[in-house]
């Protein structure tokens, strides 16, 4: 299974989510989107649902050495969710990774302050809230945000992303009260296989899905 782009993988996921609140299983929610990427999934599935959209901002953590590697996550004022099996491996303390967190808690809040434009965050309590992305592959940052949604006393967390790692789904079955996922692959390597258009969002994307559902 390959979709089409963001947009096509939204739809998709949006009829499963259509299915869950038809048993019963959505009750009041609201569609908590991980930016850049799952802004696009994610408007979908508020428009499916006639619920609510916004951002819940969180970032990766990388390596000092190498950026790209991932060695944990962050959301809003939340203390950084670290993986100490990877930072033990690589001989890394968490001193080290202080400069790394310093750069991405000020990212991380320049985004908010952009996207949100002076709106305060959605309040959570005792909503079901559904936590969309683009793909899970490691699922920390996923997780990350689900600890950071949870600690707003909501009713429910689901989360929701067209395709997933199996063992990034598996990780998060512990965090989130489901995980709805459309496509498991075996070989899942990384989320922009899975997507015939996976081209990266930009700030003003995220602005433009975020004013067509308020």
């Amino acid at each position: 299974m390959r979709f089409r782009d963001r947009r096509h993988a939204g739809e998709a996921l949006a009829e499963a989510l259509r299915a869950r609140r038809s048993e019963g299983a959505l009750t009041d929610p609201v569609v908590l989107a991980l930016p850049r990427g799952g802004v696009a999934v994610a408007r979908e599935v508020a428009a499916a649902l006639h619920a609510p959209l916004d951002v819940l901002v969180v970032r990766k953590i990388g390596a000092p050495f190498q950026e790209e590697l991932g060695v944990g996550a962050m959301a809003g004022d939340e203390v950084p969710l670290l993986d100490h099996d990877i930072l033990r491996h690589l001989g890394i303390d968490e001193a080290a990774l202080a400069p790394v967190i310093e750069r991405e808690r000020v990212e991380l809040r320049r985004r908010e302050r952009l996207y949100r434009q002076g709106r305060p965050a959605p309040r959570l309590r005792g909503r079901t809230v559904i936590v969309v992305d683009d793909g899970l592959a490691t699922g920390s940052t996923a997780r990350a945000a689900v600890r950071a949604v949870r600690r707003q006393d909501p009713a429910r967390v689901l989360l929701a992303a067209p395709v997933c790692s199996r063992e990034g789904a598996e990780l998060l079955r512990a965090e989130a009260d489901e995980v709805i996922c459309l496509h498991r692959p075996a070989a899942f390597r990384a989320v922009g296989l899975w997507y015939e258009d996976f081209d990266q969002l930009t700030d003003q994307d995220v602005l433009e899905a975020l004013h067509a559902r308020l």
